[in-house]
């Protein structure tokens, strides 16, 4: 696959470091990496973004994860291999990224969940990480960035 054009960070380069800090910031949020390794993926999986799933698998990989735990993201429900809190992180993930499939894109029951595990600079964090992971996948493709490229 060849890409549309060349990232969109690249070509106006002086929105990269806007996007990085932004990273930075929901990292200090303090979810564990882990968990936002796995949300990004998931996300991703969501998104069909080839370039970011195929860089968070290479990510999450560097950090330690399982290849059990990275091949049943896309099935976390069904498996055993995920915490509670993990598993309220993903939920919220799903639901904020499909937020035309269904009246409440976010309701009340995943929110409390994921607040039962999260503090509210948690949930900022991660909500910030959800909506960046999105803004990621939207420009790679949109602009269909090939996996492996840049990771």
């Amino acid at each position: 696959m060849e890409a549309r054009m060349q990232n969109p960070a690249t070509v106006i380069p002086e929105a990269l470091p806007a996007v990085l800090s932004v990273m930075k910031a929901a990292k200090k949020g303090g979810v564990p990496e882990v968990t936002l390794d796995l949300v990004h993926l998931r996300v991703s999986q969501i998104n069909g973004c080839g370039y970011c799933v195929d860089g968070g698998v290479k990510n999450a990989r560097k950090a330690g994860e399982s290849e059990e735990r990275l091949a049943a993201v896309a099935v976390w429900r069904d498996t055993p291999y995920f915490t509670d809190a993990e598993r309220a992180a993903l939920a919220l993930a799903e639901c904020a990224t499909r937020l035309s499939d269904r009246p409440d894109p976010v309701p009340d029951q995943v929110w409390a969940e994921a607040a039962r595990h999260y503090d509210e600079k948690q949930l900022a964090g991660l909500t910030l990480w959800i909506g960046l992971t999105n803004l990621f996948n939207r420009v790679n493709v949109t602009t269909k960035q090939p996996a492996g490229a840049g990771w």
